[in-house]
Protein backbone atom coordinates (compact mmCIF):
# COMPACT_ATOMS: atom_id res chain seq x y z
CA UNK A 1 0.00 0.00 0.00
CA UNK A 2 1.23 3.53 -0.71
CA UNK A 3 0.75 6.96 0.84
CA UNK A 4 1.83 10.24 -0.72
CA UNK A 5 2.03 13.25 1.56
CA UNK A 6 2.98 16.82 0.75
CA UNK A 7 6.70 16.07 1.09
CA UNK A 8 7.18 12.31 0.85
CA UNK A 9 5.99 9.04 -0.63
CA UNK A 10 5.61 6.08 1.71
CA UNK A 11 4.82 2.40 1.10
CA UNK A 12 3.10 0.32 3.80
CA UNK A 13 3.79 -3.39 4.02
CA UNK A 14 1.01 -5.80 4.94
CA UNK A 15 0.87 -9.20 6.61
CA UNK A 16 2.56 -12.28 5.15
CA UNK A 17 0.02 -14.86 6.35
CA UNK A 18 -3.71 -15.26 6.86
CA UNK A 19 -3.90 -14.43 10.57
CA UNK A 20 -1.50 -11.66 11.62
CA UNK A 21 -2.47 -7.97 11.72
CA UNK A 22 -0.12 -5.15 10.73
CA UNK A 23 -0.72 -1.64 12.15
CA UNK A 24 0.50 1.63 10.64
CA UNK A 25 0.06 5.08 12.18
CA UNK A 26 0.54 8.40 10.44
CA UNK A 27 2.92 10.82 12.10
CA UNK A 28 0.56 13.75 11.46
CA UNK A 29 -3.22 13.90 11.19
CA UNK A 30 -4.90 14.58 7.85
CA UNK A 31 -8.32 15.59 6.60
CA UNK A 32 -9.83 13.78 3.63
CA UNK A 33 -13.20 13.08 2.09
CA UNK A 34 -12.05 9.98 0.16
CA UNK A 35 -9.34 7.36 0.59
CA UNK A 36 -7.99 5.30 -2.31
CA UNK A 37 -5.99 2.15 -1.63
CA UNK A 38 -3.46 1.12 -4.26
CA UNK A 39 -2.02 -2.42 -3.88
CA UNK A 40 1.51 -2.47 -5.28
CA UNK A 41 2.18 -6.23 -5.13
CA UNK A 42 0.76 -9.43 -3.70
CA UNK A 43 2.22 -11.98 -1.32
CA UNK A 44 4.01 -14.47 -3.55
CA UNK A 45 3.21 -17.43 -1.34
CA UNK A 46 -0.45 -16.65 -0.70
CA UNK A 47 -3.74 -15.90 -2.38
CA UNK A 48 -4.80 -12.50 -3.61
CA UNK A 49 -6.86 -10.69 -0.98
CA UNK A 50 -7.13 -7.40 0.83
CA UNK A 51 -8.74 -6.23 4.06
CA UNK A 52 -8.17 -2.73 5.45
CA UNK A 53 -9.52 -0.97 8.53
CA UNK A 54 -9.14 2.79 8.92
CA UNK A 55 -9.44 4.51 12.29
CA UNK A 56 -9.87 8.26 12.52
CA UNK A 57 -10.50 10.91 15.14
CA UNK A 58 -13.49 13.14 15.77
CA UNK A 59 -13.79 16.33 13.71
CA UNK A 60 -15.97 19.20 14.86
CA UNK A 61 -17.62 21.16 12.07
CA UNK A 62 -19.75 24.29 12.36
CA UNK A 63 -20.92 25.58 8.98
CA UNK A 64 -22.85 28.71 8.01
CA UNK A 65 -24.46 29.25 4.62
CA UNK A 66 -24.37 32.84 3.30
CA UNK A 67 -26.79 33.73 0.51
CA UNK A 68 -25.02 36.89 -0.71
CA UNK A 69 -27.33 39.24 1.21
CA UNK A 70 -26.91 38.42 4.91
CA UNK A 71 -23.97 38.70 7.29
CA UNK A 72 -23.19 37.74 10.88
CA UNK A 73 -22.32 40.50 13.34
CA UNK A 74 -20.17 39.81 16.39
CA UNK A 75 -20.63 42.52 19.01
CA UNK A 76 -17.84 43.25 21.48
CA UNK A 77 -18.48 43.54 25.20
CA UNK A 78 -17.12 47.08 25.11
CA UNK A 79 -17.56 49.87 22.57
CA UNK A 80 -13.91 49.82 21.50
CA UNK A 81 -11.75 46.73 21.07
CA UNK A 82 -8.04 47.57 21.08
CA UNK A 83 -5.82 44.56 20.35
CA UNK A 84 -2.12 43.96 19.82
CA UNK A 85 -2.72 40.37 18.69
CA UNK A 86 -5.46 38.86 16.52
CA UNK A 87 -5.94 35.35 15.14
CA UNK A 88 -8.66 34.56 12.59
CA UNK A 89 -9.12 31.09 11.11
CA UNK A 90 -11.79 29.69 8.81
CA UNK A 91 -12.54 27.52 5.80
CA UNK A 92 -14.71 28.74 2.96
CA UNK A 93 -16.32 27.53 -0.24
CA UNK A 94 -17.44 30.28 -2.60
CA UNK A 95 -20.11 30.48 -5.28
CA UNK A 96 -18.73 33.72 -6.76
CA UNK A 97 -15.41 35.46 -7.31
CA UNK A 98 -16.10 38.55 -5.19
CA UNK A 99 -17.36 38.92 -1.64
CA UNK A 100 -16.39 40.15 1.83
CA UNK A 101 -15.53 37.38 4.30
CA UNK A 102 -15.06 39.66 7.30
CA UNK A 103 -14.67 43.35 8.05
CA UNK A 104 -14.13 45.65 11.01
CA UNK A 105 -13.28 49.34 11.34
CA UNK A 106 -12.83 52.04 13.94
CA UNK A 107 -13.49 55.76 14.15
CA UNK A 108 -9.77 56.40 14.59
CA UNK A 109 -9.06 55.13 11.08
CA UNK A 110 -8.13 51.50 11.76
CA UNK A 111 -9.73 48.75 9.69
CA UNK A 112 -9.31 45.08 8.82
CA UNK A 113 -10.91 43.35 5.82
CA UNK A 114 -10.68 39.94 4.19
CA UNK A 115 -12.43 39.60 0.84
CA UNK A 116 -12.49 37.71 -2.40
CA UNK A 117 -11.58 39.79 -5.44
CA UNK A 118 -11.85 38.06 -8.82
CA UNK A 119 -11.17 34.67 -7.26
CA UNK A 120 -8.19 35.85 -5.19
CA UNK A 121 -8.15 36.47 -1.45
CA UNK A 122 -7.18 39.97 -0.35
CA UNK A 123 -6.26 41.04 3.19
CA UNK A 124 -6.39 44.77 3.98
CA UNK A 125 -5.32 46.55 7.16
CA UNK A 126 -3.36 49.69 6.19
CA UNK A 127 -1.55 47.29 3.83
CA UNK A 128 -3.04 45.17 1.04
CA UNK A 129 -1.79 41.62 0.36
CA UNK A 130 -3.32 39.12 -2.07
CA UNK A 131 -2.96 35.33 -2.08
CA UNK A 132 -4.35 32.44 -4.10
CA UNK A 133 -6.22 32.22 -7.38
CA UNK A 134 -9.38 30.56 -8.67
CA UNK A 135 -10.68 30.39 -5.10
CA UNK A 136 -14.27 30.59 -6.37
CA UNK A 137 -14.11 26.97 -7.60
CA UNK A 138 -16.72 25.75 -5.06
CA UNK A 139 -14.06 23.74 -3.21
CA UNK A 140 -13.03 24.23 0.41
CA UNK A 141 -10.09 26.56 1.11
CA UNK A 142 -8.46 27.23 4.48
CA UNK A 143 -7.42 30.65 5.79
CA UNK A 144 -5.32 31.64 8.80
CA UNK A 145 -4.49 35.23 9.75
CA UNK A 146 -2.10 35.88 12.64
CA UNK A 147 -1.36 39.49 13.58
CA UNK A 148 1.02 40.58 16.33
CA UNK A 149 1.55 44.33 16.46
CA UNK A 150 2.39 45.21 12.84
CA UNK A 151 3.64 41.73 11.88
CA UNK A 152 1.10 39.61 9.96
CA UNK A 153 1.20 35.98 8.80
CA UNK A 154 -1.41 35.48 6.08
CA UNK A 155 -1.95 31.83 5.06
CA UNK A 156 -4.23 30.46 2.34
CA UNK A 157 -4.18 26.71 1.67
CA UNK A 158 -0.76 26.33 3.38
CA UNK A 159 0.80 29.17 1.34
CA UNK A 160 1.97 31.89 3.75
CA UNK A 161 2.86 35.53 3.18
CA UNK A 162 4.75 37.36 5.96
CA UNK A 163 4.57 41.16 6.00
CA UNK A 164 4.35 44.26 8.17
CA UNK A 165 1.41 46.63 8.07
CA UNK A 166 1.68 50.38 7.79
CA UNK A 167 0.14 52.82 10.24
CA UNK A 168 1.22 54.77 13.30
CA UNK A 169 0.25 52.34 16.06
CA UNK A 170 1.01 48.72 16.92
CA UNK A 171 -2.53 48.06 18.16
CA UNK A 172 -5.73 47.78 16.13
CA UNK A 173 -8.78 49.76 17.28
CA UNK A 174 -12.14 48.35 16.12
CA UNK A 175 -15.45 49.90 17.20
CA UNK A 176 -18.41 47.87 18.44
CA UNK A 177 -18.33 44.83 16.16
CA UNK A 178 -16.90 42.65 13.42
CA UNK A 179 -19.03 41.54 10.48
CA UNK A 180 -18.64 38.18 8.74
CA UNK A 181 -19.99 37.52 5.25
CA UNK A 182 -20.38 41.16 4.28
CA UNK A 183 -20.49 44.81 5.34
CA UNK A 184 -24.07 45.44 6.48
CA UNK A 185 -23.80 49.18 7.17
CA UNK A 186 -21.79 51.64 5.06
CA UNK A 187 -18.76 53.02 6.85
CA UNK A 188 -15.78 54.16 4.87
CA UNK A 189 -16.47 55.45 1.35
CA UNK A 190 -17.02 52.56 -1.04
CA UNK A 191 -17.57 49.84 1.57
CA UNK A 192 -21.29 49.50 0.86
CA UNK A 193 -20.59 48.88 -2.83
CA UNK A 194 -18.64 45.72 -2.00
CA UNK A 195 -20.44 42.44 -2.56
CA UNK A 196 -21.46 40.18 0.29
CA UNK A 197 -20.01 36.69 0.41
CA UNK A 198 -22.04 33.96 -1.29
CA UNK A 199 -21.09 30.48 -0.16
CA UNK A 200 -20.22 28.55 3.00
CA UNK A 201 -17.91 29.28 5.91
CA UNK A 202 -16.77 26.50 8.25
CA UNK A 203 -15.18 26.63 11.72
CA UNK A 204 -14.91 30.41 11.91
CA UNK A 205 -12.79 31.47 14.90
CA UNK A 206 -11.85 34.98 16.00
CA UNK A 207 -9.31 35.07 18.85
CA UNK A 208 -10.46 31.65 20.02
CA UNK A 209 -14.19 32.47 19.82
CA UNK A 210 -16.29 30.09 17.70
CA UNK A 211 -18.49 32.61 15.87
CA UNK A 212 -20.79 30.11 14.14
CA UNK A 213 -21.32 28.12 17.33
CA UNK A 214 -22.42 31.32 19.10
CA UNK A 215 -24.86 31.98 16.27
CA UNK A 216 -26.26 28.45 16.44
CA UNK A 217 -26.89 28.87 20.15
CA UNK A 218 -28.37 32.34 19.48
CA UNK A 219 -26.09 34.12 21.90
CA UNK A 220 -26.72 37.87 22.31
CA UNK A 221 -23.27 38.78 20.91
CA UNK A 222 -24.30 37.45 17.48
CA UNK A 223 -27.10 38.48 15.17
CA UNK A 224 -27.77 38.48 11.45
CA UNK A 225 -28.32 41.52 9.26
CA UNK A 226 -29.74 41.31 5.74
CA UNK A 227 -28.46 43.77 3.17
CA UNK A 228 -31.62 45.90 3.38
CA UNK A 229 -30.92 46.29 7.13
CA UNK A 230 -33.76 44.01 8.27
CA UNK A 231 -32.73 42.03 11.33
CA UNK A 232 -33.51 38.33 11.61
CA UNK A 233 -32.27 35.21 13.36
CA UNK A 234 -29.25 33.44 11.88
CA UNK A 235 -30.02 30.86 9.22
CA UNK A 236 -27.28 28.25 9.36
CA UNK A 237 -27.31 25.50 6.76
CA UNK A 238 -24.81 22.89 5.72
CA UNK A 239 -23.13 23.07 2.34
CA UNK A 240 -22.31 19.96 0.37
Amino acid sequence: MSHQGSLSFQVFTGNSNADSVVHHKFLHSMKARFLRFIPLKWNVGGRIGLRVEVFGCSYKSDIADFDGRSSLLYRFNQKLMSTFKDVVSLKFKSMQGDGVLFHGEGQRGDYITLELQKGKLSFNSHTSVTLGSLLDDQHWHSVLIERFNKQVNFTVDKHTQHFRTKGDSDHLDIDYELSFGGIPVPGKPGTFQRKNFHGCIENLYYNGVNIIDLAKRRKPQIYTVVRNDNVCFPSLLSCC
